[in-house]
């Protein structure tokens, strides 16, 4: 609106914040470009949504608009020629190409020229010549990567460049992208080897990059390249970052952070990632390909458990220290008192779901554990059971959080719901884990 009014510059909104469906592809708003923009002004169905129906001849008219990430991409060939890049380009893209028929163009009924759609819903591509790298490549805009994927992109190239006697070389990611779009990737090519998916993040987007081929035509660092690393904030998660030295000395210090509650949430973190260790193992087991699937499955959740505990290492901190700070706070008026008050009430009970939390997470993975002591590499059973162990003590460890936090919390109400639900997890776990050992111990 006030690009319209304050900039006298007519605005068309596009994407999911278009006014009407017309409007929501791009290319049919800039279709006539800045030539035609003066006769579309002049059609009543071009009026802008903001600003005035009024050719401004030194700015033209502009799009704002609301929508998913967009990716640009560009697959590499190995040839210098435009026209074959364009053949491949016109492969994939949803619009296509103009169909001919003995070298002339087929209109409809209306005159219009028909296309033959491509292969990918929600791609526009094109072929071009890169004077700087000297090859040709498929340029891409990717603007629903649920709907088609970047590594379904790269694949339907590939194909289509060897069914023209080319090779699809490597690739090239333009500007940020989401993360997802990299780890996804990464198990769509284990999955095509037969491996497990449940591999670390790192993991995922490495077999993710060598696989494109991103790294072809310059070096391809993700902490530049994927949007949520630009966007971390490592202040707030200082121990999980630490070597395992660090971490050690970091605990063994003077200071009162990072304690048992912290250490329980890590020990949590190890128990999980053996179970994940025994189920990787399973998968890349010869002889046991059948059950790839089965183990990758367990892995993956195993990972997302791993991932809730390894945050769950440094918002333990994180809680210790909001007391500390509400405790520091002035209490020298009424006002400062009713506001240390609501502080420390918050903070307490921050401390006290925290610990509730790593014991609810650490929970998760006893399903886990235990499917890999049954059906997991039997050479690795002994691994299986000490990551149960370790998730037992870090629910107890978390357990006497709880108390030692409710202790002389004046919430009645809260207290009691949380003791009764930490109760419940411990009594469940220790049962979890009594089962688990009787199977080992029977194993071995």
């Amino acid at each position: 609106e006030r690009v319209g009014r304050e900039l006298e510059i007519p605005v068309y909104l596009y994407e999911s914040a278009a006014s009407t469906p017309e409007r929501s592809n791009l290319a049919t708003i800039r279709s006539g470009e800045y030539e035609g923009l003066q006769s579309k002004l002049a059609q009543p169905e071009w009026k802008p949504d903001f600003g005035q129906a009024k050719f401004n001849a030194r700015s033209g008219a502009t799009v704002i608009g609301a929508r998913d990430f967009l990716v640009a991409y560009n697959v590499n060939l190995n040839t210098k020629s435009e026209r074959k890049a364009n053949s491949v380009a016109f492969d994939v893209r949803e619009n296509g190409r103009v169909k001919t028929e003995k070298g002339k163009t087929v209109l409809d009924e209306e005159g219009n020229a028909v296309r033959v759609p491509g292969l990918l819903k929600f791609v526009k591509a094109i072929g071009w010549y890169i004077n700087e790298y000297g090859i040709a490549q498929i340029s891409m805009n990717l603007t629903n990567i649920n709907e088609t994927p970047l590594h379904v992109a790269f694949e339907e190239c590939r194909k289509s460049a060897d069914g023209r006697g080319l090779r699809v070389t490597g690739s090239e990611l333009v500007g940020l992208v989401p993360k997802k779009v990299l780890t996804d990737a990464g198990k769509y090519f284990l999955e095509k080897q037969g491996r497990s998916v449940g591999v670390s993040e790192d993991e995922l987007i490495f077999i993710a990059v060598r696989s494109l081929g991103l790294d072809e035509l310059a070096p391809f660092d993700p902490k530049k390249k994927v949007l949520e690393y630009l966007l971390e904030d490592p202040s707030s998660t200082p121990l999980i970052y630490k070597s395992l030295i660090e971490f050690a000395e970091e605990t063994a210090s003077d200071s009162p952070a990072p304690g048992g509650g912290s250490i329980s949430a890590y020990v949590g973190t190890l128990g999980v990632a053996l179970g994940i260790m025994v189920a990787n193992l399973s998968a890349s087991k010869k002889g046991w390909e059948k059950n790839v699937s089965l183990f990758s499955t367990w892995a993956e959740q195993g990972q997302d458990i791993k991932r809730r505990l390894l945050y769950l290492v440094d918002a333990d901190t994180a809680a210790f220290n909001a007391i500390l700070t509400a405790i520091r706070m002035p209490k020298t008026s009424d006002d400062e008192i009713v506001s240390r008050n609501k502080a420390m009430n918050a903070a307490t009970k921050g401390a006290i779901d925290i610990p509730l939390q790593v014991m609810k997470v650490a929970a998760e993975s006893f399903d886990l554990l235990r499917e890999m002591v049954i059906k997991g590499n039997p050479n690795s059973v002994s691994d299986a059971a000490v990551g149960a162990l370790c998730v037992l003590t870090a629910i107890k460890g978390a357990h006497l959080n709880v108390r030692i936090n409710c202790k002389g919390f004046d919430d009645t109400v809260f207290i009691e719901k949380a003791m009764h639900e930490a109760q419940v997890i411990m009594d469940d776990a220790s049962q979890k884990t009594d089962a688990i050992m009787a199977l080992v111990n029977a194993t071995i």
